[in-house]
């Protein structure tokens, strides 16, 4: 069996990285900081050894900070850099005092000022840098710029491009057919995978269970196949909607249908080579 590895969860020390986007009153679960304690114990919960570790803010600071966590946990990060700046400039200042080795690169494009932040030409440029360092690219997007992305793939298909939480997430009764047309569009692009992550964040406990995403999954599998679909927990956003255990458990009985092999490929094996783990 390989390595399961968690391709999506986060860390943050709120005194030297605040998340103001975290409301205390609407989000009390996840309102205080997590370390790599905490991470340690959610993976063992959880029945998986290692993490890929992604940045929660467009700042420099925090990917150096993160850079630094235990490597016993967390098998590669994917920080934030200016796409429109010196990009190496950048890298080598988030590997000066890494510990854990630089996997990938994500922007908040679904909270950008500029909802075409991903067509931007400098951001081009900056992608350009990426493919050269041999990293990825996570998309975290909504369903209206999956077009936008599949537009970017299709510019540099030199470089492998990571779907984030398949695009969403969304709610049970939502009109997925704008989705559905993105994801097609998307995977048709050999240099595509996406993450089972992120889906059950928006759901209060006890209102979801595993059948609420059968067909987002269903789509999600038809579109990427087992062999491009990676899980993530999203934790500790997860605990937003009860936990990283209960998301695990829904993601089993969502992949139940699969191979023993196509299983292990989503747990793990998809992460360590989308990301080049070690």
């Amino acid at each position: 069996m390989t390595e399961r590895v968690d391709a999506h969860v986060h860390l943050w020390n709120r005194a030297t990285d605040p998340q103001d986007w975290i409301d205390p009153a609407t989000m009390p679960a996840i309102a205080r900081d997590f370390g790599t304690h905490d991470l340690r114990e959610m993976l063992r919960a959880t029945g998986m050894d290692r993490a890929v570790l992604v940045q929660a803010s467009n700042s420099l600071g925090e990917s150096v900070r993160l850079a630094a966590s235990d490597p016993t946990v967390v098998a590669g990060l994917v920080c934030w850099v200016d796409l429109s700046g010196d990009v190496a400039a950048q890298l080598a200042t988030i590997g000066e005092g890494a510990r854990v080795p630089v996997v990938g690169v994500r922007h908040l494009a679904h909270i950008d000022p500029d909802p075409e932040w991903l067509l931007r030409h400098e951001v081009g440029y900056g992608l350009e840098h990426l493919e050269a360092h041999g990293l990825t690219f996570d998309f975290v997007v909504r369903d209206w710029q999956l077009g936008q992305a599949a537009r970017v793939a299709v510019e540099h298909p030199g470089l492998r491009f990571v779907l984030d939480h398949l695009g969403g997430p969304y709610a049970d009764d939502a009109d997925r057919s704008v989705w559905e047309a993105g994801i097609r569009s998307l995977a048709a692009l050999p240099n595509t995978v996406a993450k089972l992550s992120g889906l059950a964040s928006g759901h209060r406990p006890g209102t979801w269970s595993a059948e609420t995403f059968a067909p987002v999954v269903a789509a999600a599998l038809e579109a990427f196949g087992p062999g491009r679909l990676l899980y993530g927990s999203d934790w500790p956003l997860a605990e937003l909607g009860g936990g990283a255990s209960v998301w695990r458990e829904a993601v089993d009985m969502l992949l139940a249908g699969l191979t023993e092999g196509e299983q292990d490929r989503v747990l793990g094996g998809a992460a360590a080579e989308v990301y080049s783990l070690v």
